[in-house]
């Protein structure tokens, strides 16, 4: 089966589902497939953050409905040093909040909104090939219910994330990777329990780092600093609520345990692309860009990649490309402060690594503990991470 559409979109994760709608509200044909089921892709737990730039992109498309209605807003961070708390007000610092709204209902909803329009949006798709991407009529063929298709396309974009077809697809001198990996990793579990706490608590402890998250009024969402060799068959139901109550605990608080419903270990790194564009081929969101979990980033940076490439996508078709060309240098000069942010927020949290000698591990996990005694103390510094923290404007 042949197609034909102006942009042809492979990855239906967050960010190709909203480029979609995007392009569709400025009446540009596309055409999506994801090598993935719908189910696969609708099970996979991730963020839970939404900057209030987000939610102002997915206002601008009315895509937020549920979100109001279901999602928590909160106005600050709770910031946690050996037990001594101290609230971020980041409505009252910068006027700005940010919304606890799980990445699954984000992409639920936006399942829902292509359904309701009827859009060209194929699953399962396999030997997802694009092709043609240096020439004038870029193509991506691939296999869907048995039957082949071919989409023929003015752009492609790539939002496969990071170990999709699309970023290989870029020349080998043009594309130069930068990565750092970290000497640590995330414990995470999801609880049938209702969160101990009214906002997000990041704490730093000589054990390592935690974080009490939630997923709405009766979910809670919490994490704990390992090696990245552990094993979570190593790590009990009683050992996690055990080290939790440890690093997250206060005075005058406690933490209500419950049922653990999912847990596994994530790896942490920060990777870049040098280019975010080749020909006629796009990249966005994972594909092209990784952070860190710590300052809740990863879904926050891929909305603002597909709000910038959709208005310029929208502005090509119609025979203006200017915007199109700036779009890599762009996106990127915003993720590289977004990657800045991300590695301080997890370098400011995370105790050093058991390869560190452990005189320079006491050192600078003190120099950690006065970073955490400077913000909190000063109103220049909580401002600075309240205006990163709830997302920076999206030009």
């Amino acid at each position: 089966m042949k197609h034909r559409a102006s942009v042809a979109i492979v990855g239906a994760g967050p960010a190709g589902l909203l480029l979609g709608l995007i392009l569709h509200a400025r009446d540009i044909d596309f055409v999506l497939v994801e090598h993935r089921s719908r189910e696969h892709v609708l099970s996979r737990i991730r963020a839970g953050v939404l900057e209030q730039a987000s939610v102002d992109v997915l206002d601008r498309y009315a895509l937020a409905t549920r979100l109001h209605e279901e999602g928590l807003v909160h106005g600050g961070i709770h910031l946690q040093v050996e037990g001594r708390r101290t609230h971020i007000d980041f409505a009252g610092l910068v006027g700005r909040t940010v919304t606890v709204y799980g990445q699954q209902r984000v992409v639920a909803d936006l399942m829902e909104r292509h359904d309701e329009l009827g859009t060209a949006v194929y699953y399962d798709g396999s030997e997802v090939t694009p092709s043609g991407i240096d020439g004038s009529s870029p193509r991506v063929e691939f296999r869907h219910d048995g039957e082949d298709h071919a989409v023929e396309a003015d752009f492609v974009v790539g939002t496969d994330g990071y170990h999709g077809v699309c970023r290989t697809l870029l020349p080998s001198n043009l594309l130069d990777v930068v990565e750092r990996t970290y000497d640590a990793a995330w414990l995470g579990i999801l609880a049938d329990v209702a969160p101990s706490t009214d906002e997000l608590i990041y704490s730093l402890h000589p054990d390592g780092f935690a974080m009490h998250s939630m997923r709405s009024l009766t979910v809670s969402r919490l994490y704990l600093q390992v090696d990245p060799a552990e094993d979570i068959a190593d790590w009990s139901d009683a050992r996690i609520w055990a080290a939790l109550q440890e690093r997250l605990g206060a005075p005058g608080w406690s933490l209500t345990e419950g049922p653990i419903t999912e847990k596994s270990i994530t790896p942490m790194r920060s990777s870049v692309a040098s280019t975010l564009a080749h020909g006629r081929l796009f990249l966005a969101g994972d594909a092209g860009h990784i952070v860190p979990p710590t300052g809740a980033k990863g879904l926050n940076a891929a909305i603002a990649d597909v709000a910038m490439l959709g208005e310029a996508l929208a502005a090509a078709v119609r025979g203006s490309d200017g915007a199109l060309a700036d779009y890599s240098d762009r996106a990127l000069e915003r993720q590289w402060k977004i990657q800045s942010f991300s590695q301080w927020m997890t370098d400011l949290l995370h105790t050093p690594g058991t390869a560190t000698p452990e005189d320079e591990r006491r050192f600078r996990y003190r120099s950690r503990v006065g970073q955490v005694a400077y913000v909190t103390g000063s109103r220049f510094a909580q401002q600075a991470l309240a205006e990163q923290y709830t997302g920076l404007v999206i030009a």
